[in-house]
């Protein structure tokens, strides 16, 4: 026992010494690079960045982003004094246009590229390659048959073969013939390259929608507007009530085309019990022009339906009433005249209103209240609204003077007044009260201040105005990476090979066998179909087969091995016959 441990020993000293010496080459800056290039042009890497891409993008739907609305990330940063600061100089604000999603969002671009170039270099190069060379013992394979064909049916192996090839060439195969005048002619066919065609198709495409949503966000731009019936949009900068230029953007791409709201129609629903009164149909009757020296063209905007013009998409996203008012200051001036936009508050369209004079003289006034469509009081002297159509429309203000804040150039929301340091002329806890105007009414302010007038309402309308010039590419590479992976997933890398022998008595031996390259749930029925196409070629019943001890064939291959040299180890496709599922039938070594 003591002598087996010291053999062991001393057979374990030479390998333990050699490890012990052995020393790991150092890789260097070139070596480090080609490692990482590497790991970042793996698969794996790929995937873990777009998973990645995906967490980070999570922020943008959390916290209020700065291109979206400025002024909410100032109200926000300012209601959160403690950790607002902090997030925006985390870039938290400005997600999509931050440096860690972009680095992400470049890594992963070069990790899809490096992924799918040797990919596609190695998939053009196995296309031009023969199918591997017929295995030895196509027993092995997951499935495997054979075929008799009897010595009166005058078909030799030679031919035999050929009609097979014909018969796989027919079903998409690639087929080369070896050996087709020998004693045992053979072929190899192989299909399915449009499987990896599919996710080279699925991985270039991901890297055109990710040039396609980049170039939207370099050159393109979108912008919102408000128009009340009868007002004009041009296409320009000061056109915008908001603007979100792209990071490349440009003014000369703005195309100065111009869009006029003629007339706004909405259909409530005046049937059903349930939603009576709710608005079930919205269509805006604009004009548009494409440059100014254009002919005008009528047409109509509906929701989900854009007009398109000058390479925008314009979609209506809101609608509303506008009041329509005159206010005259002390000196008896107009101040102000025309439609102010009411913002929906609650059910019937029941809106806030918002006005600032700021040319009024010898103060500037400030008006905040309501806008009734069908004005109802209840028996608390409260008004609410009891349709959206105007059937007796109302206006409820409470009136402020003083200064409104404008002249220090700072923004302010047009459908907010800040009171604080205003003084109050009318509200509902004064003696002078409030003020309540019907259409074609007017009232006197306190102390000499002007009067306001209500002449009418109008409608109005608000506009979405999108610009993305890689929107219709990144819905093209999306439909094509769709179809490239349903074509990767469903269509099958498989290879067969046929081999075809005489027996001592003059029938023509038949045996093929099928190998798939992955999971193939359906090889077991190609097999079978194979197999009919054999036998229905050739006119056998389709329970033919060689006899299970084999011995024909074995005399079919005996007579042929006379003729053979010996084979050599390479001859035979290792990788493709080592590790089947295991054969079908009985195993029949050559």
């Amino acid at each position: 026992m003591s002598e087996r441990v010291n053999v062991k020993k001393k057979q374990a000293t030479p390998v333990a010494e050699a490890k012990a010496e052995a020393t790991l080459p150092v890789l260097g800056p070139v070596g480090m690079l080609r490692w990482a290039w590497t790991q970042l042009t793996s698969m794996r890497t790929a995937l873990f960045l777009l998973l990645l891409l995906a967490v980070a993008a999570v922020p943008g739907s959390l916290f209020p982003q700065r291109p979206a609305n400025p002024s909410v990330v100032t109200q926000y940063i300012k209601d959160h004094p403690d950790y607002g600061k902090l997030l925006d100089s985390l870039q938290l604000y400005d997600v999509y246009s931050s440096a860690w999603f972009s680095a992400i969002y470049l890594l992963l671009f070069i990790s899809l590229i490096g992924c799918v170039v040797p990919r596609a270099i190695a998939h053009y190069k196995a296309m031009r390659s023969q199918p591997p060379r017929t295995p030895q013992r196509l027993s092995r394979l997951p499935e495997y048959g054979t075929l008799v064909v009897p010595a009166d049916a005058g078909i030799p192996a030679s031919d035999a073969i050929r009609s097979a090839a014909g018969l796989l060439r027919k079903r998409g195969y690639r087929v080369e013939v070896r050996d087709a005048d020998g004693a045992l002619p053979s072929l190899g066919a192989e299909r399915g390259f449009l499987k990896e065609v599919g996710n080279l198709v699925f991985h270039t495409s991901l890297i055109g929608v990710l040039v396609s949503v980049a170039a939207g966000g370099l050159f393109g731009y979108s912008g919102q507007r408000i128009l009340v019936e009868g007002d004009t949009f041009v296409n320009t900068l000061v056109g915008y009530d908001q603007f979100n230029p792209g990071t490349n953007f440009q003014s000369s791409q703005l195309q100065p085309y111009s869009l006029q709201l003629d007339k706004f129609n909405i259909t409530f629903d005046r049937e059903s019990k349930g939603k009576f009164g709710q608005p079930i149909d919205f269509s805006a009757a604009v004009t548009t022009k494409e440059t100014p020296d254009a002919p005008a063209k009528q047409e109509i905007l509906k929701v989900n339906d854009p007009v398109s013009l000058g390479g925008t998409s314009i979609y209506l996203t809101g609608n509303g009433y506008a009041p329509v008012v005159t206010v005259r200051d002390g000196a008896g001036n107009i101040a102000m005249q025309g439609p102010v936009v009411a913002k929906l508050q609650g059910d019937n369209y029941y809106s806030s209103v918002v006005i600032k004079v700021p040319d009024a003289k010898p103060d500037q006034l400030g008006f905040v209240g309501f806008f009734l469509p069908t004005a109802f009081v209840t028996d608390k002297n409260v008004s609410f609204s009891a349709d959206p159509e105007l059937f007796n429309p109302q206006l409820t203000l409470n009136s402020y003077y003083g200064d409104l804040g404008l002249n220090s150039g700072a923004p302010q929301n047009v459908f907010e007044l800040d009171v604080r340091n205003l003084t109050p002329l009318n509200a509902r806890n004064l003696a002078a009260g409030g003020i309540t105007l019907a259409p074609g009414s007017s009232y006197t302010l306190p102390d000499g201040k002007g009067t306001i007038s209500f002449d009418g309402v109008k409608r109005y309308i608000g506009v979405d105005i999108h610009h993305n010039p890689g929107q219709v590419y990144a819905l093209v590479f999306a439909l094509l990476a769709v179809a490239g992976l349903i074509v990767s997933l469903y269509v099958n890398r498989r290879r067969v090979w046929v081999r075809t022998g005489t027996a001592a008595d003059g029938r023509t031996m038949v045996e093929y066998g099928l190998l798939a390259r992955g999971e193939d749930h359906r090889l077991a029925g190609e097999a079978a179909a194979l197999r009919k196409l054999f036998a229905t070629e050739w006119q056998l019943p389709e329970d033919n087969a060689a006899d299970e001890t084999a011995s024909d064939h074995a005399d079919a291959e005996g007579t042929a091995g006379s003729q053979q040299t010996p084979s050599r180890a390479g001859d035979n496709v290792a990788g493709s016959v080592s590790t089947p599922a295991g054969p079908t039938g009985p195993e029949k070594d050559q």
